[in-house]
């Protein structure tokens, strides 16, 4: 069900600016790694890297950077979220995207269809503390609601252990579980995105 043609925008939306070190960063590395075993191919957009205006309108105006991250967003066939855990919770930064993407709800294609219906969402979390399943789960239902598919199984995380300072990137190997998580994340959002291209969601239909 893939395709060449298909790709993958990894968004991170750590805290920590580049070029510093970030455990969300190379979580989004691996991701790209294996959507490129199935012919998916992409890149990273650090969203703290940008000005990201607060509201909820496709273009903020002034210094507002959201529009070129929201062309990267609908050039995508699969869009990763991917966050770090900050007090059980995602981190402002993808709040602040989630908050942008509710103008899409007000945008449709030719057919009358929410111009995300289109595309595939899948998430990733890393964290030395609790909140991956709330995260992921907050995410799935924030990211379905303004129209993007998700696929089975499509959230990895990572947390450690608890009260420990060890961050996801320090790790001298990377855990089976998080490897095998992120390759079926990998292998299903590039099926359904495959099968999105070649059988769209049906259009409404008119009274």
């Amino acid at each position: 069900m893939t395709d060449s043609a298909l790709s993958v925008l990894i968004i991170n939306a750590t805290l920590k600016p580049s070029p510093e070190a970030s455990s969300t960063e190379l979580l989004g590395t691996q991701l790209l790694e294996q959507f490129a075993l199935h012919n998916v191919h992409g890149e990273i957009a650090r969203a703290v890297d940008l000005t990201l205006a607060p509201g909820v309108e496709t273009d903020m105006g002034g210094s507002d950077e959201w529009p070129q991250l929201r062309e990267k967003i609908l050039a995508a066939d699969i869009v990763a979220f991917c966050s770090p855990t900050w007090v059980g919770q995602m981190s402002s930064v993808m709040q602040r995207i989630l908050e942008r993407l509710d103008a899409e709800l007000s945008v449709t294609d030719d057919a009358g269809r929410p111009i995300l219906f289109h595309k595939v969402a899948v998430t990733g979390v890393v964290g030395n503390e609790d909140g991956a399943h709330k995260i992921t789960a907050d995410l799935h239902q924030a990211l379905n609601d303004v129209g993007f598919t998700v696929p089975a199984q499509g959230g990895t995380y990572w947390n450690g252990r608890a009260m420990e300072k060890v961050d996801y990137k320090d790790l001298s190997e990377t855990p089976e579980a998080v490897r095998s998580a992120n390759a079926t994340l990998a292998r299903n959002a590039a099926h359904l995105a495959g099968a999105l291209r070649s059988a769209p969601y049906p259009p409404e239909k008119s009274e």
